[in-house]
């Protein structure tokens, strides 16, 4: 039996020099050289003068790398500071993450104009990820404060009652468009206004559906849809006077008569603030109880949901459309726990708006990395996962006949993978 020496006899020394925690992210690093991201960021406003040691597209790389590479706060980016591979790729020294603080600060009071630049190029990065007429889904979010943040307030807070929080709006197509709100703001405050924002930055490409919970509504609001030819199916909250009205329908059509009961039926409703009807479906369920040979189902037992609407489709196709849009939620939590636009950065409100976008910015990035170099298992695959498997793993650089290199561990476990994507970001133009 080979002799072992104990783990507290082994001599410990902080001596290995040019060294990387996260050799593995030098794919990503590849993709967004390939994709000149860095020379995309140069026209942005807020730039510094030539002989800057931190130009402020530097600083932009270096937010987005940190949250993609787990970063949920600003001082966490301390774990990157002397790392050699990421000092190689943003051209030497990296800043400290105070710095970071103060250009945020800088850019959200100096710079009014850098958020709609952002998302002029956040939009540039998903374009090619998105379909001809894309199905915008709209949403919002909650995210608790735990200081004297400007702008935060008491809103509603499920989770966290009286806590101040902000209340973001998000616009899903792959990440659209986000606009930072006061946590005491409804859901509809300032929706007409963002979603005129978000038709200026898609341009000539129509939008082909519009998906919304019953958070969203008014009359400006449908009139906004209507006005440009675009579907839309929304959820309506179910009051008292809608299910009186539904009370006097008789005739419903059934489309499931399984364990469940699944009808529906459309009529023309109009709402106390609405000027003019509108088409509303509306599908109600029931659990069958089986009592001896026959199958009853009580009328105390229907649950009701209402969608409004402009489009001419079944009451069955519309609930099932609506109801893909229950991806949105996925998506809310994978910007938070992957890239924690729920950690609020800054004490100050216009800073903390660039950060959300930077998030997003750095989200979009991943999904269009994973379209364009991944394979399709990985395609599926969180940022949570994905960093593990691998940007994970120690390596380090060395200066080998005139050239450097990155020397990953060789037991890495998804070395074969890794090569493969690397070699389909080589093969880019």
């Amino acid at each position: 039996m080979k002799s072992t020496t104990p783990v507290s006899k082994i001599k410990s020394e902080f001596s290995l020099q040019n060294a990387s925690s996260f050799g593995g992210v030098k794919i990503f690093l590849a993709y967004l050289e390939k994709i000149k991201l860095a020379e995309a960021m140069h026209g942005l406003s807020g730039g510094k003068a030539r002989n800057a040691v931190f130009p402020l597209p530097r600083i932009l790389l270096y937010l987005i790398i940190g949250w993609m590479l787990g970063c949920a706060r600003i001082f966490h980016f301390r774990k990157l500071q002397h790392d050699a591979l990421l000092g190689r790729f943003l051209g030497g020294r990296l800043p400290h993450y105070s710095l970071l603080y103060k250009e945020l600060a800088r850019l959200g009071r100096s710079c009014p104009e850098l958020p709609m630049e952002l998302r002029k190029l956040n939009l540039e990065v998903i374009l090619p990820c998105l379909p001809d007429k894309p199905i915008l889904d709209l949403d919002s979010s909650v995210e608790t404060v735990y200081g004297e943040q400007a702008g935060a307030a008491k809103g509603v807070h499920s989770h966290k009652p009286g806590r101040l929080s902000y209340h973001p709006l998000l616009a899903f197509e792959g990440n659209l468009n986000a606009k930072l709100r006061p946590g005491n703001t409804h859901s509809m405050t300032d929706a007409v206004d963002f979603l005129q924002q978000t038709f200026e930055l898609l341009g000539d490409r129509q939008v082909a559906y519009a998906r919304f919970d019953k958070g969203f509504g008014g009359k400006d609001f449908y009139r906004l849809w209507e006005s440009r030819k675009i579907g839309y199916v929304g959820k309506l909250k179910w009051t008292k006077r809608l299910a009186a009205e539904v009370a006097t329908c008789r005739y419903w059509t059934r489309y499931v008569d399984e364990d469940w009961i699944i009808e529906g039926i459309t009529l023309i409703y109009k709402a106390t603030s609405w000027k003019k009807s509108r088409r509303v479906a509306v599908i109600r369920k029931a659990q069958v109880c089986v009592d001896g040979q026959h199958r009853i189902v009580f009328d105390e037992v229907w649950q009701y949901e209402a969608i409004v609407t402009n489009l001419e489709w079944e009451p069955i196709d519309l609930w099932r459309c609506y109801n893909q849009r229950c991806c949105m939620e996925n998506y809310i939590k994978e910007a938070k726990d992957g890239f924690s636009i729920d950690r609020i950065a800054t004490s100050e409100f216009e800073s903390n708006e660039l950060d959300l976008l930077i998030k997003l910015l750095a989200y979009n990035l991943f999904e269009r990395f994973k379209r364009d170099c991944c394979e399709p298992v990985h395609r599926g695959y969180t940022i949570a996962r994905f960093r593990p498997e691998f940007f994970h793993c120690a390596a380090t650089l060395v200066r080998h006949s005139r050239s450097v290199v990155l020397k990953l561990i060789k037991d890495f476990a998804g070395r074969h993978a890794w090569k493969r994507i690397e070699a389909r970001i080589t093969q880019l133009e």
